[in-house]
């Protein structure tokens, strides 16, 4: 383990033998099958009404999009603190799942089957999550899972970081996972209540036909959290809730949902505090390290947004919000989040810088002989 994140973990009062080794492999007990192939099959798993706008971008291999909004990319002047964050590993084994919002839950009794379920998925995760998707299992707990999503770019969610606690029932995968969102009391998206549901066809909470719905044969948790980024989290969620639907492409609709992204963009805002100031158990890295290589992208954003351009990356060609009550609302709201963030992006440098001297000179310490 690199000695910043050694101290990175320390700072959260995360005791090192919590954190396997970056990228694990996994020995399964029995050999698993080889994945489905799920890859054309995603898209039917939609969210209760999704507008379908959000495209699933299924594994892509390359480094993680920036929002395109306003800069192509964050800076470089924190080549050290990203070339960590580029070094956490997306798939991971680790112990302590106390913080788990399942974890006083019973694992029940985990039979052959079940075993191999788990571990069919745990094979399939680590080989398959796209760049912007991270994934935790516990050795002792199975049948529990964390993951973060990174809110996808030409949305009002781009450059989140979004939390879900899974657990996966003794009779999986008859039935679907069960998902818990991390939602800070929140409601940012039709389908992630403040309560910490996440409501999903994929998931068996919302109505839904054929493959829509969950299918033991051929649904997988890689599919779910690829939904969850691409179907739920897309650029028009106003369009997610059933009653919205049937006004796509109408003048009234459009606007609805310029003003629904406003409001679903200061709540994001909300969440990215929230996660610095409080994150998960096993993402404290990610958490500093993100934030450290976007801050400037989101800075700028919100500089653009205040000004008057659209919220999301979507839209190019230079249009802007009307000057009303609604626009005039969302720029005060926005004004006090951006400066929350500038003072937290400025506490998460200054940690990391610190810590980063301190791991620098504890490397340059030689032992006496």
């Amino acid at each position: 383990m690199a000695p910043l994140k050694k101290m990175l973990l320390g700072m959260f009062c995360v005791k090192n033998k919590d954190s396997k080794k970056k990228g694990k492999s996994i020995d399964p007990l029995w050999q698993a099958s080889a994945p489905h192939s799920t890859a054309s099959s995603n898209k039917s798993h939609l969210d209760p009404c999704s507008s379908g706008t959000g495209a699933v971008q299924w594994v892509q291999k390359h480094e993680p999009a920036h929002s395109s909004v306003i800069s192509p990319m964050a800076g470089i002047d924190h080549e050290i603190e990203s070339n960590d964050y580029r070094s956490f590993a997306q798939f991971d084994v680790v112990q302590d799942f106390s913080d788990h919002h399942y974890a006083n839950s019973s694992p029940g009794k985990a039979t052959k089957d079940w075993v191999k379920a788990i571990q069919s998925e745990w094979n399939l995760l680590q080989k398959n999550l796209p760049e912007t998707i991270y994934v935790r299992v516990y050795e002792q707990r199975m049948d529990l899972l964390r993951a973060a999503i990174v809110g996808p770019a030409g949305t009002p969610y781009h450059d989140g970081l979004f939390f879900f606690d899974v657990r996966f029932p003794s009779d999986y995968p008859k039935c679907p996972p069960k998902v818990h969102y991390h939602s800070g009391g929140l409601r940012l998206n039709p389908n992630l209540y403040e309560s910490g549901k996440v409501c999903l066809s994929l998931l068996n909470t919302w109505w839904g036909n054929g493959c829509e719905k969950w299918a033991k044969s051929n649904s997988t948790m890689l599919q779910v959290l690829v939904s969850i980024q691409g179907l739920v989290l897309n650029d028009k969620p106003y369009f997610n809730e059933p009653g919205n639907k049937n006004s796509t492409k109408t003048a009234v609709g459009e606007k609805n949902s310029l003003a629904y992204n406003q409001t679903a963009f200061i709540l994001s805002c909300k969440t990215m505090l929230y996660s610095l100031r409080k994150p998960p158990k096993h993402f404290e890295t990610l958490v500093a390290c993100h934030f450290i290589e976007r801050e400037h992208v989101i800075l700028e954003s919100c500089g653009a947004y205040l000004s008057g351009t659209i919220v999301g990356s979507s839209v190019r060609n230079g249009t802007k919000y009307a000057c009303d009550k609604c626009f005039a609302d969302f720029t005060k709201s926005l004004a006090i989040y951006t400066e929350q963030l500038r003072t937290e992006f400025a506490s998460n440098n200054i940690r990391i810088l610190e810590l980063e001297k301190e791991a620098s000179s504890a490397d340059e310490i030689v032992p006496a002989s």
